[in-house]
């Protein structure tokens, strides 16, 4: 079988990985049109996917897909199409339209190939119906998704995407074996073979499910970045995170050019730039060495 995989690059690579909902959108994207064209408010909604985990010993994102898909009966078709259309729908943090090729366009410049990651919790199908996603800016995107049958209509989860299995996504990044089935990320690959170093992964998150992503970036010499709603100022989870060692800074979810966040990842992208070289001396000094 043919998987998608990507080889080290002569530039050096710096993936951004993105959660979805709270770090590029204000609230669930489940929210945002969905919950209510069913009948429920948001709170009645996820308290009875919460309900329905706890009582079956069930995952809570299985949960809530399950209870999509059985309060749309009556009320929509379950289709991928009518889940990107709420997609479409989907509010943006100020600054995020024109983020990914602006942040794109200066790794460029500095020699850095800046790649867009997201693994989410989330639904992939109502991410792949944002503005956003149709442009194209984003490299691959991990998230939970639907199996269609023959008619189109979702019938059983095809992907569920927690968080703790978020974390096999950043080793993906790192070999670049992107196909979700791609047995090879198990493979060895020398150090300097590494398509994305863990020192090259940028994480962006809001909150504890990002957590077991945002340590192992953190730890493994990676940046980790915790963001906050800049309208309501709540720094609790982002002050925590940085408490706990969980990430190396924190800013707010303003993606606007030469904001606080614009300026924390345009740093990062100049310090992988002037690093980078330095390894490439240190693996060609090795190589030497070897022979």
């Amino acid at each position: 079988m043919d998987y998608e995989r990507k080889h080290k690059e002569k530039l050096p690579v710096l993936a951004i990985c993105y959660d979805f909902d709270k770090t590029l959108s204000p609230d669930d994207m489940q929210a945002q049109g969905y919950i209510q064209s069913v009948g429920y408010n948001v709170r009645d909604f996820w308290d009875k996917s919460n309900q329905l985990a706890t009582a079956n010993d069930m995952d809570t994102n299985l949960a809530y897909m399950y209870t999509m898909m059985t309060e749309a009966q009556g009320n929509l078709v379950f289709k991928k199409e009518k889940l990107e259309e709420y997609g479409a729908k989907v509010k943006l943090f100020e600054g995020v339209e024109g983020w990914f090729d602006r942040i794109r366009d200066y790794g460029k410049a500095h020699g850095v190939i800046v790649e867009h990651y997201i693994i989410s919790s989330g639904l992939k199908e109502m991410i792949e119906g944002t503005s956003i996603a149709k442009k194209g800016v984003f490299e691959k995107i991990y998230a939970s998704s639907f199996y269609y049958n023959e008619r189109g209509l979702a019938v059983w989860p095809a992907q569920v995407i927690n968080y703790t299995s978020k974390t096999q996504f950043l080793f993906r990044i790192e070999k670049g074996t992107l196909d979700i089935n791609d047995p090879a990320v198990n493979d060895y690959f020398p150090p300097d073979q590494m398509r994305v170093p863990f020192r090259n992964i940028v994480y962006i998150g809001d909150s504890d499910t990002d957590i077991p992503c945002m340590k192992l970036v953190n730890t493994s010499g990676g940046h980790s970045i915790g963001v906050y709603n800049p309208d309501t100022n709540d720094k609790t989870k982002v002050l925590k995170m940085i408490r706990d060692n969980r990430i190396r800074h924190f800013a707010p979810a303003d993606y606007s050019e030469n904001g606080e966040l614009d300026q924390l990842v345009k740093e990062i992208i100049d310090k992988t730039a002037a690093y980078e070289v330095l390894e490439s001396h240190y693996f060609e000094n090795l190589a030497e060495a070897k022979k």
